[in-house]
């Protein structure tokens, strides 16, 4: 191996330093450990920082003659307790008599330090709720936290919210997933049910985003509608297809906010639908029966299957056929594409891959104490989900080929 040049400026830190460090080291405590030279190492660093900063401030080293009848000068330190990764650390603060010296390093009122407060959001993504961080943390570093600090810590995500909410979108995008879940907020003091409204674009490259986060009393249409309108004025011009499920009213609050797009009725929500009204022996054999209807080669054929099924089952279940039919102008338009399409569009799974883990984030929780603080975690949990999005949904460019030609002149050259 080649010796480290002394002399390069990359290296801090010469090997005698390091030895003189470790002189009396028998065990890796003497490292890491409660009072060990990691954390010994960190708060004399602070302190050599601040007191640097302090002569800057102050125009002379400590002890110059130079500071003398300035008007101003050192008024000797206050203890404070800094929280590291490494677990709290105690610092000398220096102090100025007229008090007008402000710290770059550690602030007045900074009591985090380091990368902690990334941990607190890290441990909040993932669903813990404040006590139980409260918890870990002490374990882990040795430290108890307030239930302040740790609302200080995330109370910075309500900005990235806001910026994240409000961020400019493609002009044009292949497909929107909308679909809603059930989280539990207090308002007004009383514990209810509230809808999170869930949009999912993928753009003409195949890649997904989250496209934003809505919270409402129930889910509706009409807030649909503003949910669309919304993506409009943040620079959504085009939608080729809407997947959704089988809302009432929801074709038409699509249709009035992008009037071109061609709305698809989830098929996974149609045979989830028609098979609540079917007893536990006989479900299996109606939804086979079902299948030949979303499996047809075209709508022609759809219709055909729907007959036949029917003839079958329509005295014993008649508000089944009557489902597919009062929703079938939103059903059939996946019947007209290739394969690979198909596969993209006849169910909003996309979407409700994303509900699920955003489910899960929240079941700890029990209640939100207002939409802001369910905003966050939410927020925190998209965040999380995307960054694991690197790639484009699978066999894109077919995919795209497809939409070219079924969608002429409505896609943006790439």
């Amino acid at each position: 191996m080649t010796p480290k040049n002394k002399n390069d400026k990359n290296n801090l830190l010469s090997d005698e330093l390091v030895d003189q460090l470790l002189e009396g080291y028998t065990k890796p405590e003497d490292l890491i450990g409660e009072g060990g030279i990691l954390k010994q190492l960190t708060g004399r660093l602070v302190e050599r920082v601040l007191n640097a900063e302090m002569a800057q401030h102050l125009g002379y080293e400590k002890n110059d003659v130079a500071g003398r009848k300035t008007g101003n000068s050192r008024n000797g330190s206050r203890k404070k307790r800094l929280i590291t990764d490494r677990g709290p650390i105690e610092i000398e603060n220096p102090r100025d008599r007229d008090g007008s010296f402000e710290p770059v390093l550690v602030k007045k009122c900074q009591r985090r330090f380091d990368g902690f407060d990334d941990v607190i959001l890290s441990l909040y993504a993932h669903g813990m709720t404040v006590r139980e961080i409260q918890g870990h943390l002490s374990e882990m570093y040795g430290t108890e936290v307030s239930p302040d600090l740790i609302s200080q810590a995330t109370a910075a995500v309500a900005d990235d919210v806001k910026a994240w909410r409000a961020r400019p979108l493609e002009e044009i995008y292949a497909i929107v997933y909308l679909d809603a879940i059930v989280i539990k907020v207090r308002d007004e003091g009383v514990v209810q049910n509230k809808a999170v409204y869930v949009a999912i674009g993928v753009t003409a490259h195949g890649n997904r985003e989250i496209l934003g986060l809505w919270i409402a009393q129930t889910e509706g249409a009409k807030f649909w509608l503003r949910v669309l309108s919304e993506l409009k004025a943040r620079g959504v011009k085009d939608i080729l297809i809407v997947c959704v499920d089988g809302l009432t009213g929801f074709p038409e609050a699509i249709e009035s906010a992008f009037p071109n797009a061609m709305v698809q009725t989830c098929v996974v929500h149609m045979i989830r639908n028609s098979l609540r009204f079917v007893g536990y022996k006989e479900r299996k054999k109606v939804a086979a029966d079902l299948k030949p209807v979303y499996k047809a080669i075209n709508p022609e054929a759809a219709e055909s299957a729907l007959v036949d099924f029917e003839e079958k089952w329509g005295n014993q279940f008649p508000m089944i056929a009557e489902g597919w039919r009062g929703r079938w102008e939103q059903f059939i338009p996946f019947l007209s594409f290739p394969a690979d399409l198909r596969k993209v569009i006849y169910t909003t799974n996309q979407v409700e891959a994303v509900n699920s883990s955003l489910r899960r984030l929240v079941k700890t929780r029990g209640h939100f104490p207002n939409d802001d603080a369910a905003l966050k975690l939410l927020y925190l949990g998209v965040e999380k989900l995307e960054r694991k999005w690197t790639r484009a949904i699978p066999n894109w460019p077919t995919i795209l080929g497809q939409l070219t030609i079924l969608f002429p002149n409505r896609l943006p050259n790439l």
